[in-house]
């Protein structure tokens, strides 16, 4: 296990879905990590073996994903009960948080449904996702998520990046105050994590940097592939670049030191 570094000026968390990815993101100077499966279509929530195998390895927090599938954030009763019981799996196996999201069919934060694992949570911290993109009235959803008491909201300022998104984080920011963490997250990269906080006033930033990794198969069929529009080959996986890692880790810890003189 790695050790926990002391907290910074700027905190960092990466998103991941593989064991080695979570290593890598600790071994980058990552403060905390994301816990996903199956990133390429978003992310759902990983399985009880992944979420204490990755706790074993790690020392730093892990934040787990609590979205039972793919698509959009309306839940059905069954569903409620499939992510409370998910909560709980977390709660056994050592977790620090759940990442979660819920929307009314008309494009508002599902109050009810969400205070609902808010209480499943617990002693968790509680993090509300990228589902808040997808409201209606973003500056009604994030007054919404204050009444809840939500830990830190993840969006990318509803646009396709972050960066993009900057406008709207600033102003989500302003309005957030002290009693709410707005982390950034969406096409966060070295070369942007820079601008994105300076240009929002935040101190938390989201990434999922990553590079393309060919498999250990010596015998590689071409066909059939087993996903659907995957873009990768049965062979090759993505896995959390520690490089990259380091380097926005790096761009952070300067930042501080620039604003510190």
């Amino acid at each position: 296990m790695g050790k926990a570094s002391s907290k910074p000026r700027y905190s960092l968390e990466i998103c991941v879905d593989s064991v080695a990815s979570a290593v890598a993101a600790e071994q980058g100077g990552a403060q905390r990590i994301e816990l996903c499966d199956y990133l390429a279509c978003g992310g759902t929530t990983p399985s009880a073996g992944m979420i204490s195998l990755v706790r074993e390895k790690i020392s730093i927090p892990i934040h787990v994903l609590i979205r039972p599938r793919r698509g959009d954030f309306l839940y059905s009763k069954e569903e409620m009960e499939i992510m409370k019981r998910d909560i709980q799996v977390c709660q056994k196996v050592g977790a620090d948080g759940v990442v979660i999201g819920l929307l009314t069919k008309h494009g508002d934060i599902d109050i009810a449904q969400t205070e609902e694992l808010i209480n499943a949570a617990g002693s968790l911290r509680v993090t509300f996702h990228r589902a808040f993109d997808l409201a209606r009235n973003p500056l009604e959803a994030l007054d919404q998520l204050l009444q809840l008491n939500i830990d830190r909201l993840l969006t990318s300022g509803q646009q396709e990046t972050a960066l993009q998104g900057v406008s709207l984080l600033k102003e989500l920011q302003v309005q957030a105050g002290e009693k709410m963490k707005i982390m950034p997250g969406g096409g966060v990269t070295p070369e942007n994590v820079k601008e994105i906080i300076q240009s929002t006033g935040v101190n938390e930033v989201h990434a999922s940097v990553r590079r393309r990794v060919q498999g250990e198969m010596v015998f590689q069929k071409d066909y059939p592939p087993m996903s659907g529009n995957s873009p990768l080959s049965e062979f090759e996986q993505m896995i959390a670049d520690v490089e990259q890692v380091r380097k926005i880790r790096q761009l952070l810890d300067e930042l501080s030191s620039e604003e510190a003189t």
